[in-house]
């Protein structure tokens, strides 16, 4: 957005560029999707468990209601400063073309993704605190994924993840919420009871991750 942030935001997006076609380009595909119930098993392997609707019901509808609550926290700021993409400036590939239209009106900065992504992290890492350490990191993994996918520059998904840190703070003052989350703790560790593992290949996930 500035002087500051100019050389690595291009620094970055320049090294991202080079791992088009790659495993770490194919997570930044399957991170890109925010539809469910495949948004839901984004931080599977992280956790250790299926999340879905029969596995872990209520946690399922906590991501879904938290990824609006998220996601909106960075429009006002986007549609004041209408950034543009990386793509649009290095006309290099990303990673989903078929959003190309969309995302060519929609302003780069803050990532939108990266506050939904962050926002679970930090929801999921207080629901499974045995497993923050990995939740986390797949938090940051999922973030820097519009860097690979050439759709939001550095300082972007920096930005992304402070909107979604604020609004998961402030969703702590919300009963429904508080709810929500005592009972996805429970349906964690029921989850892992009854032995519902992640159908991801996370061994692939992992190896991938570690490549960018």
């Amino acid at each position: 957005m500035n002087s500051t942030t100019t050389p690595r935001d291009d620094a970055s997006a320049k090294a991202a560029v080079e791992l088009n076609g790659s495993a770490r380009w194919s997570v930044a595909v399957q991170d890109a999707e925010l539809k469910f119930p495949a948004a839901a098993e984004t931080f599977s392997c992280a956790l250790g468990v299926k999340v879905s609707p029969e596995t872990t019901p209520r946690l399922y509808t906590m991501l879904r209601r938290t990824l609006v609550d998220t996601g909106l926290s960075t429009y006002p700021t986007k549609t004041k400063f209408q950034r543009p993409r990386p793509f649009m400036v290095n006309n290099a590939p990303m990673c989903t073309p078929q959003d190309e239209a969309e995302l060519r009106k929609d302003g780069s900065y803050p990532s939108g993704h990266s506050a939904i992504g962050w926002g679970w992290a930090l929801i999921l890492a207080e629901a499974a605190p045995d497993r923050a350490t990995e939740v986390l990191h797949r938090g940051r993994a999922f973030t820097q994924s519009r860097v690979v996918c050439n759709v939001h520059w550095l300082s972007d998904t920096e930005e992304g993840r402070m909107m979604g840190a604020a609004t998961v703070a402030k969703l702590h003052d919300n009963a429904d919420f508080k709810a929500d989350m005592e009972a996805a703790k429970a349906e964690i560790l029921a989850a892992r009871a009854a032995g519902h593992l992640p159908t991801r290949d996370c061994a692939a996930e992992t190896a991938a991750l570690a490549n960018g």
